[in-house]
Formats: structure tokens, sequence, C-alpha cells
């Protein structure tokens, strides 16, 4: 059977930013949009990385997240 997680689920985003933004604006951004999906009483543990580049050149953030689901 499937499994399909929520981002009620979500324990852990990794977020990386390229250095062309300023991170400190960028840190606001992605906490509004995040507290637009997450559970904003208990929310994920967040890690905010700012990195030369990416893998894809184009883009400007990468967000990973980790979710943890128990399955009886």
């Amino acid at each position: 059977s499937a499994v399909r997680a929520t981002f009620h689920d979500v324990v852990k985003l990794n977020y990386y930013c390229v250095d062309s933004v300023d991170p400190e604006v960028q840190v606001s951004v992605v906490r509004t949009i995040r507290d637009g999906f997450v559970n904003k009483d208990a929310p994920p543990v967040s890690t905010f990385v700012v990195v030369r580049r990416l893998a894809r050149p184009d883009r400007l953030i990468e967000v990973e997240g980790v979710a943890f689901l128990a399955i009886d």
C-alpha cells in the first residue's frame, strides 16, 4: 500500500541559497512561505546554507526535506 506524507510529517528542512542574493532577506522570505505549509507551533528543524552555486546554475535556492512516518 502507498504511504503518503504531508508537510506536517516534515521534521527537517535544509535550504541552500546562492551567494548572489541577500541571505538576510531570503531567510525571512523562506520562513514566510514555509509557515504556510508546516505546523507553525512545532516547525521542523531548519538549516540555511549560503553556497557559491547550485548544481542547476539557473536556480537561486534548493530545498531538501526529511519527513518521519511511523508505519504500523
